[in-house]
């Protein structure tokens, strides 16, 4: 205790006889740009004349301000198209002064210039990157003009919808000539226990400066209450025009540990002083926990066996596309972890550090993905390896052989402090594209009469391992270019185990792929988990690609050494939509999330609440018998499935089922009930339609066949005592538009944004689930719209609009501030219908 406050009387006696710095270290640097599409002209010109240019602010994605086109754009993409596009911005910054600019992430291919000089050039549109803009800034530091070119004229590059632009945060930061550079700090808790943890503290220094420095370097940890618990401080010396990293250890006594429930995060205060003087200062949120695989027994987190429940993300957020803003996230998110989800695997690519900071605040874990492609190429259209040879679809593997370790690297330093990342993932899937892997397991033979998704391989590793050595070869071996990865990978970040989503696992175990992990992620495999704990049984395991069905659960639940899987996916995403044929219906993306597009819950989100979370679950669909799964048994009178087990072997997409209660009278109806408490009754206009136990059925879904009968449908269960009822009722023809929002009153000078919710409603109030009107939403001058959806996968209607169909009679407006006024308001009308109107209070 004494070691305490002598330590904290030394630190408040430097502080009083140091001076901050007198300019602002790290700033946001996304307002003020101009931006202009397609340009014939030269913007990296300083005196350029760009008047006739677009004021925008960053975060900005130029390919959602357009309407879908199904006839000329691709599938792939979402029907949304690329283009070039140029920013620029002028700025001042302190003279003498080190500058640095970070972008958190551009797509893609783009250039940049300082000043009329080329300072660099980043293919990759997922990775952060930074540059020096020292040599190139104005001797008195005023008018500096930066410019950027984004090349996304290979406008189908990607599996999905990537966005264009400059579509994540972008930050200068201007230090003295002695100061922590960009991605410079690195905390490590090491003998992580609820008594006691050991931090050690990694702080690169530079010197930019021709003569040596002598420095204190202070670093000083607070708890999430903002209370200075521990430090340490360290003379220092750096040699001039040189970088040397310093590590500190501290020791903490009973650390609040951050988990899934309880994402306690800390702060490291760095500080270099010079003669009491502070020349540099800068923060580090981390956490402290401890995490580890165990072959047999699966996943720990600080000491406590815990299953994985995740989901996989993609990054676009539907109608804002790929710049999201923070708040769109955060709502997803709550509503994920609302329903059981404690984990997110990022698809394919590298989270921007926004949604891993709500990752850590929330409590997720995050399995960081890098590569959807290595080597060689996949085909954008189609999937698997490539069968196409055009312009517009050269990815991230025309870059891979010059850009891999940079790109990963970044990454890694970028990222490492987060928390909530729990692993590495260096590829998604990757196997497809080395032909002799799929040859190899057997699945596809010609006397092979098993199915891929549902049977084992039938050959042994031995056996995969003689075909695979005896077929042709390419030029790059999956094996060795596994290992340079998760080589690369620790020799930044040793804390977290190296994974891949493995999509032909039987190949992967003996091609060298598995042996670079630290374990193997199974993609859509479940049917392999005994094979490979039988065959590898050192190797942990997972699914890292799993559908969002019980019986994918099941099959984790049944096995203690798998920890757990990531639903493909969580939200619907645009993209990987390419049609295959003139009959197909175009879509403008994929419906296997929990999720719509507009963020609204799915019959799937039920089915893994009701598995994930202890809290009362009831969710009531219908549908008509002859157009449902199932049919009736003559000899019982009850229903079956109309394919014996078809349970076991459902797909990514939930069977077409309604939230209505409107059908002719006397017809007869499907009704399902998805539900985590053990016995349910079906009440109908309060008459019973009799009682069942969730244990009658295999695929937990109660179900009822019923004669239609309008009025309202009740499911009556029990937990703990409580009563719980879900509900659905007969609905009339709509007659209101009823609005609701997430937020009544907004921050003018910040980034929140406000999701409107209208939901149309009949004479009596009743929510209208099978009827749907195009609505207009009157938004005030003091809000922008940001766009407009209905979260259905067939809706091709322009994001950026005031104008909306509803799908389900349901539709969602998203709004953020863009003048300060007292007051803000918004209502809704279609054809004879009226909202209430919504006021927002703005400060």
């Amino acid at each position: 205790m004494m070691k305490n406050i002598l330590c904290l009387i030394t630190i408040l006696l430097l502080v009083a006889c140091s001076s901050e710095t007198k300019f602002e270290r790290n700033q946001d640097f996304n307002s003020g740009w101009r931006f202009s599409l397609n340009s014939n002209q030269k913007a990296k010109e300083i005196d350029f004349d760009d008047a006739n240019w677009r004021s925008i602010d960053l975060p900005h994605d130029w390919s959602i301000e357009f309407p879908f086109d199904t006839i000329n754009g691709e599938g792939c993409v979402g029907y949304l198209p690329g283009g070039e596009g140029w920013y620029r911005k002028t700025f001042d910054v302190p003279k003498g002064k080190q500058v640095a600019i970070v972008f958190d992430g551009v797509y893609n291919h783009s250039q940049v210039w300082l000043n009329g000089k080329e300072i660099g050039r980043h293919p990759n549109g997922y990775t952060p990157f930074h540059y020096n803009l020292t040599p190139y800034l104005n001797i008195d530091g005023k008018n500096n003009t930066i410019a950027v070119k984004v090349d996304r004229t290979r406008f189908a590059d990607s599996r999905w919808y990537p966005g264009s632009g400059i579509y994540r945060n972008v930050e200068l930061v201007v230090t003295n000539s002695l100061h922590i550079p960009v991605w410079g700090t690195f905390v490590k808790a090491n003998k992580v226990s609820r008594n006691q943890a050991k931090l050690e503290i990694n702080t690169s220094i530079v010197d930019a400066d021709k003569l040596s420095k002598s420095f204190v370097l202070q670093t000083q940890i607070y708890d999430d209450r903002g209370v200075l618990v521990e430090s340490n401080s360290e003379d220092c010396v750096v040699e001039p025009k040189s970088t040397h990293e310093f590590s500190q250890i501290i020791q903490l006594t009973n650390p609040k540990l951050w988990s899934v429930d309880s994402p306690t995060l800390y702060t490291a205060k760095h500080q270099i002083i010079v003669s009491n003087k502070i020349e540099d200062s800068f923060e580090t949120t981390f956490g402290i926990r401890d995490i580890r695989f165990d072959a047999d027994k699966g996943f720990f987190l600080n000491g406590e066996p815990m299953k994985i429940k995740g989901v996989c993300l993609h990054h676009d957020g539907g109608l804002v596309g790929a710049a999201v803003p923070k708040d769109v996230w955060r709502r997803r998110l709550n509503i994920l972890k609302d329903g059981g989800c404690n984990a997110i695997r990022i698809s394919h690519n590298p989270a921007s550090n926004e949604f891993l900071d709500l990752c850590d605040e929330l409590g997720f874990l995050v399995q960081d993905e890098f590569f959807d492609e290595w080597d060689y190429p996949k085909d954008k259209r189609l999937n698997m390896n490539e069968r196409h040879n055009d312009y517009i679809t050269r990815g991230s593997a025309e870059y891979f052989q010059t850009h891999a370790e940079r790109d990963l690297k970044s990454t890694v330093l970028s990222h490492r402090n987060h928390p909530s990342i729990f692993q590495w993932s260096i590829g998604n899937e990757i196997e497809w594209t080395y032909p002799r892997n799929k040859k190899a397991t057997g699945f596809w033979d010609a006397d092979w009469s098993g199915n891929y998704f549902w049977n084992p391989t039938p050959l042994s590793p031995s056996q995969i391992k003689e075909r695979y050595n005896k077929l042709d070869s390419k030029e790059y071996n999956i094996g060795e270019t596994a290992q340079k990865l998760s080589d690369w990978t620790k020799e930044v970040d040793t804390t977290r185990p190296v994974v891949a989503n493995c999509i032909l696992p039987s190949a992967s175990y003996v091609t060298g792929y598995a042996d670079a992990l630290d374990l193997i992620g199974f993609s859509y495999r479940r049917v392999m988990y005994d094979y490979g704990h039988k065959y590898f049984p050192n190797k942990p395991l997972m699914g890292t690609e799993n559908l969002g069905q019980w019986h994918e659960w099941k099959a984790i639940l049944e096995r203690d050494f798998v920890p757990g899987m990531f639903i493909w996916t969580g939200v619907d995403y645009m993209g990987e939509a390419h049609h295959r044929s003139d009959n197909d219906v175009r879509r403008k993306g994929t419906s296997s999330g929990l999720l719509d597009y507009a963020g609204f819950k799915k019959p799937s989100y039920y089915m893994m609440k009701s598995l994930w979370s202890e809290e009362p679950t009831i969710f009531i669909s219908t549908q008509s018998l002859d157009k449902s799964l199932y049919t009736v048994d003559e000899k019982t009178a009850d229903l079956k499935d109309k394919k014996k087990d078809g349970w076991k072997q459902r797909l990514w997409v939930w069977h077409k089922v309604n939230k209505h209660w409107n059908y002719e009278h006397g017809e007869p109806v499907v009704v399902e009930v998805i539900s985590n408490l053990p016995e349910l009754e079906l009440v109908l206009n309060g008459q019973s339609l009799g009682k069942r136990s969730l244990n009658e059925f295999e695929d937990r879904i109660y179900k009822w066949k019923v004669p239609f009968n309008a009025g309202i449908l009740e499911a009556v269960g029990y937990s703990n005592n409580q009563k719980a009822i879900g509900s659905i009722i007969t609905s009339t023809e709509p007659t209101n538009i009823e609005l609701s929002i997430d937020k009544k009153s907004m921050d003018a000078n910040s980034n929140q944004v406000a999701h409107v919710v209208a939901q149309l409603l009949d004479d009596d109030g009743n929510p209208v689930y099978n009827n749907d009107r195009v609505i207009h939403f009157n938004v005030s001058d003091a809000l922008k719209v940001l766009g407009v959806d209905n979260g259905s996968n067939k809706n091709f209607m322009p994001y950026q609009s005031n104008e909306i169909m509803t799908h389900q009679g349901k539709a969602l407006l998203v709004v953020k501030v863009q003048k300060e006024m007292d007051m803000a308001t918004i209502s809704a009308y279609s054809k004879r219908l009226k909202s209430n109107q919504l006021e927002i209070q703005i400060h």
